[in-house]
Parts: structure tokens; C-alpha cells; sequence
């Protein structure tokens, strides 16, 4: 399809080098940060605070364009200390984009509201410590207490903080999470046994086939590119399915390659690239299965289904049973290519598939991942040398904050092991996740939010319920790198209280500390900060919530010792967690070491001891039940419904935005704009550039609408739009979510666009 746009013909390479110059130059730390690239992700330095890859270990650069954005974003030499606040009503901030606020600096010292002033002021770590303690304990619940956690959180900072919520009585542990691979977590530990991806980074290495679902690693998962492009140059078969043609899954050129670098020198990623409508992965797959049944039958692996596997003769009859009309039309895919995707995947040897948010943000997304094991479990792919499962995590701890505790459904094998190590009666019955807590706040049910990290404001849909849920609150404490939304919705009392970054120096009274991540591999390692803290009053997270626990527990640990000496805290955790013995002495390890995952050893943790399939049909409607389905005719130009995604751009990680450009999709200097097929612009009577409305087809009796979005064309399915979050947020009813998950369905918002008629241009998130 012709594109107008100024697409780059692949992804890496020389513009990613010069971004990331211009980043560390923005920074004002320059020479600090290029020291910090050097020690990012090595076993001796600190893991950065972007996606959670792995670390392969080998050459001498670990990192990637967004890392070091993430690295430079988070080294700067601005500030927002008590000064900047008496110069900035909270009500004049409010006013600000969300890059604005976050580019004035890092926080730097502690701070409460005022309501009075509506000012925030200085305040003393101490007084903001009694603050908080007060309030907790004046509570007649604890489940009134919201817990939220950012996936940036280290594990001991997470186990600690876990330790207060249940010490007090509440599982209400809402976290991102919730929002991004609940549904990953429910359909693997269900159909296999444990929530977690079965495969290791040196497994790549291996597979004959690779599948890439739903996922465009060029600007989420930079670092997973190199993987890619070694596997496609040892012959490694790499099946894309994405909505967008993403450059990075055609094209990359490794940065870290002088030839890919300085010539026009790329290695071609995807074998096979699919772009399946939105909502229609699920029947995609299911087209497959179907021609292994179909036409493979010899290609099952019947041992392997025999010997591990429970409910298959129901799943066949179910495949057997779906026709191939309904797989094409919810797909958008013929049946020719899915035929072709399905003989890779059954002539492979060994196959990987990953997926990330294009799977897991729709109404059946659970169904989505397991009709995906499904598929592996037909063909025994599954527990061997480069095969297996991989979702790929979006932030840096994101897996290890569940492993640790941060869990609103925990288990009563998790729960017992802290009661018996902590001698301490614990609440077993399961508390909030994002959407019930931001529920119960909201009807004042719950009254006071504590967010290690994270801008919730932002990263939830429905914004305004959002934002009327936390400014509920009556007292919002933030503990933070940089300022957010999420810190200036306040209506009674507020702290913001700043933390060091993941790469400063985190010196105790028993030497400089090690903190401790898990990646999307299971792999737990080390993490050291070696530069200077922005701030003498930034403090570490870790001592952030020891003296918070302090401060409301005093008597139920000393909770001072553990603040001075982590090795302590990772004493309790290897008392207290599977796979943890020996804690301090396996994270002196260069690489970290592994937590076992059974199901990549062929052991079960289901209730049948046996691995399941899932014979779940196709969705009759892939929207959720709180919007309008049906589509309007297609005569009636004005009104046709589209089905629109919120993605990032290139330069973004999850809410914190770095710049205005989208470098791989050609947009330069703006944020509202909308990618359109040409054809369903045509039809509409609508042009490249022209600025349009979106207007959410909600049954609710609510408006929910943004503005003045600008059209551009580009390689997606008809029907089918897509837009940046958190700019679109508003769109997404709080009430849409995945069925068992409740996690956003942001990949499948319904809507009509017009053209835009106000001329008043909507502040959104820039």
C-alpha cells in the first residue's frame, strides 16, 4: 500500500546511535551516562530500568535506544524540589502535559500538599513517615488501604512492601501487571501450570521457528532485536503476526554492527508477516490447528499428548467443529496464509512463540494465550531445546514483583510460608487489582492509595473515572523519580516522596547495597548503582517502605536493620520463597541464577498433573459487552464503526514519554494523530493529514471523545485504527476489560471518527 509517510526502510542502525546521543546530551549528565551505558545490564552494574530482556553477557554494550533514554530520562541534573512547587500550583500543573511535568527533573526532596495553598511543601522524611502512619492506623479496615505497585520495584523493596499490606490485614496489591499480561499469567498457570514463559535466552539461539504475536519489540523490546536478527541469520524461520507492518519486524540493523551501521546493510527479520485484524489472533491460531488436523495429522505429536496432555479429543472436536469461514472473516486472514504460517510451525523442529500487550489487552485474551499452548501442545513444542512459550514482560521487574508477593490472589501455599516464618495470622481472601481498587476509590470504599512508583493516573483507561478515582483518595502518598499526573490529583492530603534511581548509589552504614530483578526468563541477578544520587534526600525504595513499615509496625520486625543491610531482607526472602535458598550467594553469580520452572521440565502443577487444552470456541464478538457491537451499515458514510488500538510510540515507555517523534512509523513533532487505512479514509471522504474526532461507541450514556487527531495513512487491516496512549485513554470505559483478567481491553476500542468541527484544541498528554 502506497504511504505518504517518510517510513525508514529498517529498523537500528545509525539514526538509533544519534538518538541516543541526543538523549544522553539532553541529560546535562552526559559523561555520568555514558559511564552508566557501560555498566547497564553487566553483571558488575546495574539492570536497566526499561524492558525486562535478558542479558545474554557477552560483548562489551548491553544496551539499546530506549535504554538509554530510560538511563538518561532518569540521570539528569534537574530537579523539582520545594522550590519549584511554591512557584506551581498543583491546579497550574494540571494544566501541563505529562512530558512537561516529567522533564522539569528528578524529585528531590520530600513534599506534602497543602490544601489550603494547594501548594506542595517541604516536609521532613521523619514527619512524612508519622504522616503515613497516622493515617493508617486511624483506619477502622485495612482493605481500605490500596497498595499499587510500578514494575520498576526492586524484589526487596516488593517483599517488604507486601509484608506491610498483609501485616496489616489487606491483599489489596493492585499493580501494573493488571494491566499489561494478566491474562498470560491466568491461562498459562491454567493450562500449564506456572505463569511464567517456559523458555531461556539461549533458546533462541536454537529454534528453527520463531513466532512473534501481537508484540513489536523494534520499540518495546529494542534488546530482543538482536535476538531475532541472530536466529534469522542462522536460518531461523521468524513468523510475524501484527496488526501494523512494523519496520522492525521487517528490517533491523544491529547498532552495534559496523557494517549494518554505516552502509545501508540490514538482515530481513520476518519470514512470514501476517497482519490479522484486531481481536482476531485467537482465530488465527485456531486456523492453524485446524490445518495440522486438516492436513498434518501425521505431525501430532501423539506421545507427547498421551503422555502430558488432558482434554485433547475435546479440542479436536472443537477445531473439527470451527469453520473455516469464521476463522477468515474474524481474522482477516486467508486460509492460505494461515495454511502457510501452520507448515512452518509443524516442519520446525523446535518453536518459540512470544507475545506481548497484542494478545492481552482484548475481551478473550485468556482464551487468546491458551489457544496458543494449545498449538504447542498438539506438537509437543514445548520443553525442549529452543521451544516453548515466551511472554515477553514489559518493565523491568514486572515478573519478579509477582514473584516476591505482589499478588492480589495469593496463594494459601505463599500465605502459610509467611505465617509460619513471620508467626503472624495473614488475610487469605483475595483483595484489589487496578480495577477494583481504582473502584473503590472511587466510591470512597477504599481511602488511602501508596504507589511505589508508577503514574496509575495515566496508565489506566477510562481517564476521567481514573482521575476522579485517585483525586478520591484522602491520602495519596507517590513514591517517585520524577513528577507525574498521578501526583497532582489530589483533594485532601498528598506526599510525594522521592526515591533514588536504578542507577545511583544506594550507601548504608554496612557498605553499598545490591538490589535484585528477575527478568522475563526467570533469571534473578544483581543490581548495583555506582553514580552519585541527584539528591541528598532521596532515598532508596527499599528504605522508603522499611521505614514506612517502621513507622506503622515498629513491633513486628526490625524493620531499621533490614533498611541498613538488604542481605537481611534476602535472608527473610530465602526463608520464605521457592527457588530462594541461598539467595545472597546465588546473586554473586555473574548471570544470577534461574528460578525452576516446572512445566519446562514436563512436570504439571495442575490439578490433573497433565498440561490442557482448552476447547473454548471462537468469541461471537470480540468487543466487550459495554459497547455497541453491532457494525453500522456501510452506506452510512459518516458512522462507520471502527475498532481502534492504543499502542506507544517509539519515543515512549509505557506512560513516561521522551520526545514527540515516532521515528519507525514516520510521525515527527506530534502525538494526536490517528493511522488510518487509505481506502477507509477514501470511503469516508477524508484525507491524509485532515484532523478528525474520535468519538468511542459506548452504550453507557457517556461521551467519551478526544479531539483534533490527525489522519495518517498506513499498512493496517481496514477497519481497524490505531492511536498512542495515554492520549486515547479516555476513550476505553473503565468497565471494558478481559474476561478473567480484567485487564484493559485497549487493543479493541470501538469507534467512529469525524471530522473535527471544535476549534479548541483538547489538551491530552502532550
Amino acid at each position: 500500500m502506497k504511504n505518504s509517510n517518510n517510513l525508514p526502510e529498517k529498523a537500528g542502525g545509525l539514526p538509533s546511535i544519534q538518538s541516543t546521543i541526543k538523549h544522553l546530551l539532553r541529560s546535562h549528565r552526559t559523561k555520568d551516562n555514558i559511564k552508566n551505558l557501560l555498566r547497564v545490564n553487566q553483571s558488575d552494574g546495574f539492570d536497566c530500568p526499561g524492558c525486562a530482556w535478558g542479558d545474554n553477557q557477552h560483548g562489551t554494550f548491553q544496551f539499546c535506544e530506549n535504554g538509554a533514554k530510560a538511563i538518561a530520562w532518569e540521570s539528569t541534573d534537574k530537579t523539582v524540589g520545594a522550590e519549584f512547587f511554591k512557584q506551581h500550583s498543583v491546579s497550574q500543573l494540571l494544566n501541563q502535559s505529562d512530558y512537561w511535568l516529567e522533564y522539569q527533573g528528578r524529585l528531590s526532596e520530600p513534599v506534602r500538599y497543602n490544601k489550603k495553598t494547594d501548594h506542595y511543601e517541604a516536609i521532613s522524611w521523619q514527619d512524612a513517615f508519622k504522616l503515613i502512619a497516622d493515617k493508617l492506623n486511624s483506619l477502622s479496615d485495612a482493605n481500605q488501604i490500596e497498595f499499587y505497585t510500578s514494575g520498576r520495584a526492586s524484589n526487596e523493596a516488593a517483599f517488604l512492601y507486601q509484608l506491610i499490606g498483609r501485616f496489616l490485614g489487606t491483599n489489596n496489591f493492585p499493580d501494573c501487571s493488571n494491566m499489561c499480561h494478566e491474562a498470560s499469567g491466568i491461562a498459562l498457570t491454567e493450562s500449564i501450570g506456572v505463569g511464567k514463559g517456559t523458555v531461556v535466552l539461549d533458546d533462541f539461539d536454537k529454534a528453527e521457528a520463531i513466532f512473534v504475536l501481537g508484540q513489536n519489540p523494534g520499540t518495546n523490546h529494542p534488546r530482543m532485536m538482536n535476538a531475532l536478527r541472530k536466529a534469522a541469520k542462522q536460518g531461523c524461520k521468524i513468523v510475524s503476526f501484527n496488526n501494523l507492518k512494523e519496520v522492525a519486524l521487517k528490517k533491523f540493523a544491529s547498532p552495534q554492527n559496523p557494517a549494518e551501521v554505516l552502509t545501508n546493510a540490514a538482515t530481513p527479520i520476518s519470514h512470514l508477516y501476517l497482519s490479522p485484524k484486531l481481536g482476531g489472533d485467537m482465530a488465527a491460531i485456531r486456523g492453524m490447528a485446524k490445518v495440522i488436523f486438516e492436513i498434518y495429522p501425521k505431525r501430532l505429536n501423539l506421545n507427547f499428548i498421551q503422555s502430558h496432555t488432558a482434554d485433547f479429543s475435546a479440542y479436536q472436536k472443537t477445531v473439527e467443529n470451527t469453520d473455516w469461514f469464521k476463522i477468515e472473516s474474524q481474522s482477516g486472514l486467508s486460509r492460505e496464509q494461515l495454511t502457510q504460517a501452520a507448515e512452518i510451525f509443524v516442519n520446525s523442529n523446535s518453536v518459540i512463540s512470544c507475545w506481548a500487550m497484542g494478545l492481552t489487552q482484548h475481551k478473550h485474551s485468556v482464551d487468546t494465550i491458551k489457544e496458543v499452548v494449545n498449538l504447542h501442545l498438539l506438537t509437543g513444542q514445548i520443553a525442549k531445546p529452543g521451544a516453548g512459550l515466551c511472554p515477553v514482560r514489559g518493565h523491568s521487574n514486572v515478573q519478579g514483583n509477582r514473584t516476591v508477593g505482589i499478588n492480589e490472589k495469593p496463594s494459601a501455599e505463599f500465605i502459610k510460608s509467611l505465617e509460619a516464618n513471620f508467626n503472624q495470622r495473614l488475610p487469605y481472601s483475595p483483595g484489589h487489582n487496578v480495577y477494583q481498587a481504582l473502584k473503590a476509590l472511587h466510591n470512597k470504599q477504599s481511602k488511602v492509595l501508596i504507589c511505589l512508583g508508577g503514574n496509575l493516573a495515566q496508565a489506566a483507561s477510562d481517564t476521567h473515572f481514573t482521575h476522579q478515582a485517585i483525586k478520591s483518595a484522602e491520602l495519596n502518598v507517590q513514591i517517585s523519580t520524577k513528577l507525574n499526573r498521578s501526583h497532582l490529583l489530589v483533594s485532601e492530603d498528598a506526599l510525594i516522596l522521592p526515591c533514588l534511581g536504578r542507577s545511583e548509589k544506594d550507601e548504608k552504614s554496612t557498605g553499598l547495597q545490591k538490589i535484585t530483578v528477575e527478568d522475563t526468563f526467570s533469571m534473578v541477578h544483581a543490581s548495583t548503582g555506582m553514580t552519585e544520587p541527584v539528591s541528598q534526600f532521596c532515598l532508596s525504595e527499599t528504605e522508603i517502605i522499611a521505614q514506612i513499615a517502621n513507622a506503622v509496625l515498629p513491633k513486628s520486625l526490625n524493620w531499621l536493620e533490614l533498611k541498613e543491610d538488604y542481605r537481611k531482607i534476602r535472608d527473610l526472602m530465602a526463608r520464605t520463597l521457592n527457588g530462594f535458598e541461598n539467595f545472597n550467594l546465588k546473586i554473586e553469580q555473574p548471570t544470577g541464577f534461574h528460578l525452576t520452572n516446572s512445566a519446562a521440565e514436563l512436570n504439571w502443577q495442575t490439578n490433573t498433573q497433565k498440561a490442557h487444552f482448552n476447547s473454548a470456541m471462537l468469541p461471537e464478538n470480540i468487543l466487550s459487552d459495554c459497547y455497541q457491537s453491532e457494525q453500522r451499515a456501510d452506506d452510512d458514510r459518516k458512522n462507520i464503526t471502527f475498532v481502534l488500538q492504543s499502542l506507544r510510540s517509539h519515543d515512549q515507555y509505557n506512560t513516561t514519554i521522551y520526545g514527540l517523534d515516532d521515528r519507525y512509523r514516520g510521525i515527527q513533532g506530534k502525538r494526536s494523530v490517528v493511522f488510518i487505512n487509505a481506502e477507509d479514509a477514501a470511503q469516508l471522504s477524508l484525507t491524509e493529514g485532515q484532523a478528525v474526532d474520535i468519538r468511542s461507541s459506548c452504550n453507557q450514556g457517556i461521551t467519551r471523545e478526544v479531539q483534533n487527531f490527525t489522519l495518517v495513512f498506513y499498512d493496517i487491516p481496514r477497519g481497524n485504527l490505531a492511536a498512542y496512549y495515554p492520549e486515547t485513554n479516555p476513550l476505553l470505559s473503565i468497565e471494558s476489560v478481559g474476561e478473567y483478567s480484567y485487564t484493559p481491553t485497549s487493543k479493541s476500542i470501538p469507534v467512529t471518527i469525524s471530522p473535527t468541527t471544535s476549534k479548541n484544541l483538547t489538551i491530552t498528554s502532550i
